[in-house]
């Protein structure tokens, strides 16, 4: 009898830790990047410019952080924007908005499901304005960095 009881208690710890240690499935930190130019305009211009983007975002909190360089623009940049959903090639509005772009950016939002499931799927991409180029002058599609 006393065996009988303490194999069900061992079995019963046993299940319990695997419980406890067993997790849903986690949230996941994706690490992307876009690589900006006047290339990817939409059409493209003939700007000098290039930039960066260094992005990650959290599938659990869906939180987007982001961190913007640029240099070679043909004046202050007037505006910067994450736009989607499009593939590269294509235009969108836009879908998140980039707060004093002047000095590079720095910044992070918190998307929607619908956002979140558009940037996962590669369908959004950055694009840096100025008043020569007020559609946009740099761009580049953000892709999981490998």
């Amino acid at each position: 009898m006393r065996i009988h009881v303490l194999s069900r208690v061992a079995t019963a710890l046993t299940i319990g830790t695997m419980l406890a240690v067993a997790s849903p499935a986690f949230a996941e930190m994706v690490k992307m990047s876009a690589t900006m130019d006047a290339a990817q305009e939409v059409p493209p211009n003939d700007s000098a410019g290039k930039g960066t983007a260094d992005i990650s975002f959290d599938t659990e909190s869906k939180q987007l952080d982001w961190t913007i360089e640029y240099s070679g623009l043909t004046g202050d940049a007037t505006g910067a924007h994450f736009h989607g959903p499009a593939d590269a090639g294509a235009n969108a509005d836009v879908a998140v908005p980039i707060e004093d772009p002047k000095s590079g950016a720095k910044g992070s939002a918190t998307l929607t499901d619908a956002q979140a499931a558009d940037l996962m799927a590669g369908k959004y991409y950055v694009n840096v304005h100025t008043a020569a180029h007020a559609g946009g002058e740099i761009r580049g599609q953000v892709e999981k960095a490998m």
